[in-house]
Parts: C-alpha cells; sequence; structure tokens
C-alpha cells in the first residue's frame, strides 16, 4: 500500500485539478452562455461538484478504507513480531467484517503456541530439574569454574568467576576466551588437551592475579575444556618474601659457621701465642653471637611461614566471638559481644589463639574477668575493640605482648606474627571520658559483604549456555551467518548535544548483549563518561544527567578500550546508529575506529518492513510493538539500548518472512534504505 504522504498528495493533486477544470469550465461558460440562461448558482455548482466529490471521496476513502488498512498492516505485524502480545485496537470501516476472523486467527495461534509451549515445557521437565540442580551448586561452589566450547567460546561461568573477573567487560557467554584471559600458553593447552580427560596445570600471571589453572576436557559431541582457576596472588607473595628473605640468610649461615670453623683450627694451632689465641678467641665469640643471631633470625622466619601458610578467610564476627567465649569458659572469663556484627577476612584460628592470649595477659595482669567485644566498620578496615573495667594498657606493655608465643609449643608463632599476616597493629585506647572503658583495638581487613551474614543469589542467573556451542565457527565469514545466530550487542549514547562535530561529546554509553537469538539479562556495560565540558540545561532536560553526575567518572580515553573490550566479534546494533557511530568515531580521535564491525540500524530496519508506516522512532516503535520502557529508563544509554535489543527481536522473524536471513541480506536492505532516503 502507497504511504500515507503519497495517498495525501494524489488525493490533493486530484481534488487540485478539479478545481482548476471546473473553474476553467465555468470561464468558459461564462463567456459563452448568455447571462439571462438559467440560473448561475446551478452553473457554479456543476462546474465545482467534481472538485467537491473528489474531496469527500478522499475523507471517505481515508476513514473507510486507507486508515483501516494502516491499522490492518500494524496488527498484522505486531501478531508475527509479538504473537503474544494483547490489547489490541479494533479494525474500523470496511474492514471491521473481517475482525472475527482475523480475531479467530490469532487466537488459534496463541492457542497452537500454547499446546507446542506446554509440550515443551512437559518434555524438558527432566532437564529443567538437572539444570537447577546444576546452577544451585555452582551459586555455592567457591571455585571459579569456566567452561568453553571447541572453539573457545565461553558457555558457563559460575558466580564465584563472576566475582572474580567482576570488572572485566570481556567475561560474557559466547565470548572468546582468549579476551578474558589472553595468554598463549593456555590456548595452546585447550588445543592439545588430552582426550582421556587428564588434567593440565598452568600458572597464568595476570593485572592484578595470579590464577593457577587446571584444564580438562570435557567429551560430547561438543568438545570443550572445564576450566577451574585459583586465586594464588597472597600465597605466592607470602613464599617470595619467605624464599627471599631466606635466600638472604642462608649465605650469612654458611659465612658465619666458615668463619668459626676458621677460628677453630687456627686457635688449635696457636697454643703458644697467647695474643694471638685471645684475639681468635673474641672472633669465635663474635661469630658465635652473630650465629646466634642469624639462627634466632631463621627461627622467627620458620615460625612466621606457618601463618603465611593460611589464608584470610570471610569470617562472621559473631561466629569468632562464640568460639571465643567457648575457649575463655573452663578460666570463667565473660565476654559480652556488643553492637552490630560484621563480616570480616582473617585467619580464624590464628585470630583466635591471639585473642585468647591477649585476653590471658588481661587476667594475670589486672584480674579482668569481664570484657567486652565490639566490631566497628572503618574505611576498609573493621575494628575489633576489646573493653574492660580497668586501667588502659601502656605501649612497653604491648611491645611486650606482642613477642609473646601463641602456643606452648616450640617454633611456635607469635602475637606479632599474627598482626604481621593481617597487616594489622594493637592499639591501646585510654578512656576518654568518665564512663568509657579502657579499650584495646585490633584493625582486620574488612569483607566486601558488608555487614549482612547471608547473601540470596538471583534466582536464574544467566551464566550458562551450552546451544552457543552449535554456532558455526568464529572464523566464519559473517555476512553468511543467520541473523538468529549472530552475537550482538545493542548499545546507546547519550551526549551533552547533538552537534558532535561541533564539539558536543559522550556522557553516557551503555550496551547490552544478544546471544543465539536471546537478550542476556544480567550482562551489560554501563558507564558514565566525564565529558572535560559543561552539560547544557537543554540536553539535562532529556537524559536527567548533570556536570555533578559525571565529575567523578572516567574520561572516554578510559571508556572506550573497556567497551570495544565488551563488543569483543559481536555485531553492533543501534536506533538512528549513523549519530552513535559518529560519536564513537569522533571519541577515537582518527577516521578509522575500533569500532570497524557491522552494523545494524533497527531505525532503517522498521523502515525497510513498513515504508507506509509513519512514525519509525524509538518511542513510536515501542508503542507500535508494545515494548515498555521501565520507570526512569527512557533517555538513559542503558534503557534505550535495552528497549532497541527487545525492537530488533521482533523484527527478526518479519524479516525472516520476507527472505531477510542472514547478515549480509539484512546489511544489503538497509543499504537500499539508504540510497532511497538520499535519492
Amino acid at each position: 500500500m502507497p504511504s500515507r504522504q503519497n495517498l495525501l498528495g494524489l488525493w490533493l493533486l486530484l481534488t487540485g485539478v478539479c478545481v482548476l477544470l471546473g473553474l476553467a469550465a465555468l470561464i468558459w461558460l461564462e463567456s459563452t452562455v448568455p447571462a439571462d440562461v438559467g440560473p448561475r448558482a446551478l452553473l457554479w455548482g456543476l462546474c465545482l461538484a467534481p472538485a467537491a466529490l473528489a474531496l469527500l471521496a478522499g475523507v471517505w476513502l481515508e476513514k473507510r478504507l486507507f486508515r483501516p488498512l494502516r491499522q490492518f498492516q500494524i496488527l498484522l505485524a505486531r501478531l508475527v513480531a509479538s504473537p503474544d502480545a494483547r490489547h489490541d485496537y479494533p479494525l474500523e470501516g470496511w474492514l471491521q467484517g473481517l475482525q472475527p476472523d482475523l480475531d479467530h486467527i490469532r487466537e488459534g495461534w496463541r492457542r497452537d503456541r500454547a499446546r507446542v509451549q506446554d509440550a515443551h515445557d512437559q518434555g524438558a521437565l527432566t532437564a529443567s530439574r538437572i539444570r537447577q540442580q546444576l546452577e544451585a551448586l555452582l551459586q555455592v561452589l567457591h571455585t571459579p569454574l569456566l567452561i568453553c566450547d571447541r572453539h573457545q567460546r565461553l558457555l558457563l561461568f559460575n558466580p564465584a568467576a563472576q566475582a572474580l573477573f567482576h570488572d572485566h567487560p570481556a567475561l560474557g557467554l559466547g565470548k572468546p576466551l582468549s579476551l578474558l584471559l589472553p595468554h598463549p600458553s593456555l590456548s595452546e593447552a585447550l588445543q592439545h588437551l588430552p582426550d582421556e580427560g587428564t588434567p593440565q596445570q598452568l600458572l597464568l600471571p595476570g593485572e592484578q592475579h595470579w590464577l593457577r589453572c587446571q584444564i580438562r576436557a570435557l567429551g560430547g559431541d561438543q568438545g570443550g575444556a572445564l576450566i577451574s582457576l585459583d586465586d594464588t596472588t597472597r600465597a605466592l607473595e607470602h613464599d617470595q618474601r619467605w624464599r627471599r628473605t631466606l635466600a638472604q640468610l642462608l649465605p650469612r649461615l654458611r659465612g658465619h659457621c666458615g668463619s668459626l670453623n676458621s677460628a677453630t683450627d687456627a686457635l688449635l694451632q696457636v697454643q703458644d701465642n697467647l695474643d694471638l689465641q685471645q684475639r681468635l678467641e673474641r672472633a669465635i665469640h663474635q661469630e658465635s653471637q652473630a650465629l646466634a643471631g642469624q639462627v634466632e633470625q631463621l627461627t622467627r622466619l620458620v615460625e612466621a611461614h606457618q601463618l603465611s601458610q593460611s589464608m584470610l578467610e570471610e569470617t562472621w564476627s559473631n561466629d569468632l566471638c562464640h568460639a571465643l567465649r567457648a575457649q575463655l569458659k573452663p578460666q570463667r572469663i565473660e565476654l559480652t559481644p556488643v553492637g552490630i556484627p560484621a563480616w570480616m577476612r582473617v585467619d580464624g584460628p590464628g585470630l583466635l589463639a591471639l585473642l585468647q592470649q591477649l585476653i590471658r595477659q588481661l587476667h594475670n595482669t589486672q584480674n579482668i574477668r569481664h570484657l567486652e567485644l565490639e566490631v566497628l566498620l572503618g574505611n576498609r578496615r573493621v575494628y575489633l575493640d576489646l573493653s574492660w573495667r580497668g586501667a588502659p594498657l601502656n605501649e612497653q606493655q604491648l611491645q611486650q605482648w606482642r613477642r609473646l608465643p601463641l602456643f606452648d609449643e616450640p617454633l611456635s608463632p607469635r602475637i606479632e606474627d599474627v598482626l604481621e599476616q593481617h597487616g594489622a597493629d594493637l592499639w591501646s585506647l585510654p578512656s576518654e571520658q568518665p564512663d568509657q572503658q579502657p579499650r584495646l583495638r585490633l584493625p582486620l581487613p574488612a569483607s566486601a559483604r558488608g555487614m549482612q551474614p547471608r547473601v540470596r543469589p538471583p534466582a536464574r542467573p544467566e551464566f550458562h549456555d551450552f546451544s552457543i556451542a552449535d554456532l558455526p565457527p568464529p572464523g566464519e565469514d559473517l555476512a553468511t551467518r543467520p541473523l538468529q545466530q549472530l552475537e550482538m550487542v545493542v548499545f546507546d549514547t547519550e551526549t551533552t548535544g547533538l552537534d558532535l562535530r561541533g564539539g558536543d561529546a559522550i556522557i553516557s554509553l551503555a550496551g547490552c548483549r544478544i546471544v543465539n537469538g536471546r537478550l542476556l539479562a544480567d550482562d551489560s556495560f554501563d558507564q558514565r563518561v566525564n565529558p572535560g565540558r559543561a552539560i547544557p540545561a537543554q540536553s539535562t532536560a532529556i537524559h536527567g544527567l548533570t556536570d555533578a553526575d559525571v565529575a567523578q567518572s572516567p574520561p572516554i580515553e578510559i571508556v572506550l578500550p573497556r567497551f570495544r573490550q565488551y563488543v569483543g566479534e559481536g555485531v553492533l546494533v543501534a536506533h538512528n546508529a549513523a549519530f552513535d557511530l559518529l560519536a564513537l568515531q569522533l571519541a577515537t580521535g582518527t577516521d578509522h575506529p575500533a569500532f570497524g564491525m557491522p552494523v545494524l540500524d533497527t531505525l532503517l530496519l522498521s523502515r525497510a518492513l513498513d515504508p507506509s508506516l509513519e512514525g519509525h522512532g524509538l518511542d513510536a516503535l515501542a508503542e507500535r510493538f508494545q515494548l515498555q520502557f521501565p520507570p526512569g529508563t527512557r533517555h538513559t544509554a542503558l534503557g534505550d539500548a535495552r528497549v532497541t535489543a527487545e525492537l530488533l527481536l521482533m523484527l527478526l522473524p518479519r524479516l525472516a518472512s520476507r527472505g531477510i536471513h542472514t547478515l549480509g541480506d539484512a546489511l544489503a536492505l538497509q543499504r537500499r534504505i539508504e540510497q532511497d532516503a538520499s535519492a
């Protein structure tokens, strides 16, 4: 059907022609017919009647036929794009009689889809139970796990891996593993894994972590590998520090032992030289003292090394307090927890022994039998306070207590070893007010969990999709790849204004991913950007962002490489993509930006599918296909990107019905629309 503008133009043209012909006929009749022949009004009416009839016919046809046809077109487009959509408006005009048939077709289609879905749900019940059990297991597993297919695309990652790579934009289903762990040794090991499942070990260096990696081949048609990771950064640092100190001590010990041997041999040979004998004895005494000092230092190193093997674990302060109360009960010492409990990262057994030793010393020196334990949250630290009624401790006492062993055993670690393990120290805080008790403060590493003892994971996390392994290999030509099998990143930008070449810049950049025809709920990129210039008030009125909102945000030079990592090898999608691509291109500062991948534009695709309909803006299309913006998300980069992604998924079946199946087909369709618009 022609567009409304074309029909309106034809109607006005026909009406204008009728008016001109009527006026021409009227002028001719006025010049040829005598004035006394017939009424002049009838003559005027006959001449202008065709124009009036054309005008009335256009209005009547618009109301009875053309507007109902456009409604019918929208209803069909919505039925194909979203068969389960509701609240459709009824047909009007001459098409009103088709309403029962259309309702019957629509309801029949929906019933058939519901029956197919029920059958699918029943058949997949067992698989659903297995999947839920797998998800429950992965939720509580603390070891980071990754599963990739034979093409090294991520099929699964558990919450522990998500926490390990929480700030890495390359973590996502279907993304190449090489973007997340860019180590040639890992890629080589994955290509030569033993088929019988023998694990291989690798140590992978990173920017902030040393990861011990265990790789095991998976059986089945999909191939691939299971990768378990262990952050060994802290253990390696402890080990290197211990080895470094040991490497310094051993040569000194050898030197002192060698000097003692030489001096002893010389002393045995100079029995008749008293002066030389005295000098040798002094040398032996000095070397013996130095050797004793080095042996003491070696002993201290071995004692401290016992704690260096212990990792700091997440510990709930109330659990530590209950264990300490049980240890103090035989000594009839009462410990009362006060304040709000919190999480902290400590070596539980070592800290428990330290607190027990400190309380024992307080009991021995001041006969303290009742103490209070309070946990206070600080900046990246948790302050553990022991308070009592009595005299405060001085620094000399604390210095003596720091050297006390934790246990009555040889080579027992000391209090200062536990303090060093936690990067902490002991502070004595005297009472500043008459009703305040003296305290002994121990600053400890805080936990990222905050003050809640339990964190419930999301009910349905998006961390696995094994159907990705059935997709074509990454090296295949994207132009021949079916649209449903593409990895697509739908993105949007918010800017300081619309004049990008005049200096307006990006202030917000966001994207979401579609993998295997599915929009991933929890996989998104959302970052505000400091544009380095003021945001005009008229722009703030649209997107709501002010200078204060982006003042602490990173510049585009930092954000853009991270977004490029997030895009990976995906195809970009945007609504009115020309504007957003220009913003990215100008931000890169080069005519050859890093974003050279294919781009799909939902605006051009919508115009190609419905050239006769008006309104292809995001708001108009969201209303046409009944897409909802969550409150407060319109004109936000992530909110617009998500709705654009949902719109694209609705356009895909309509493109398929017109023979547009591959990325090359869609790009060719977009080029035709652009050429028609510029012609």
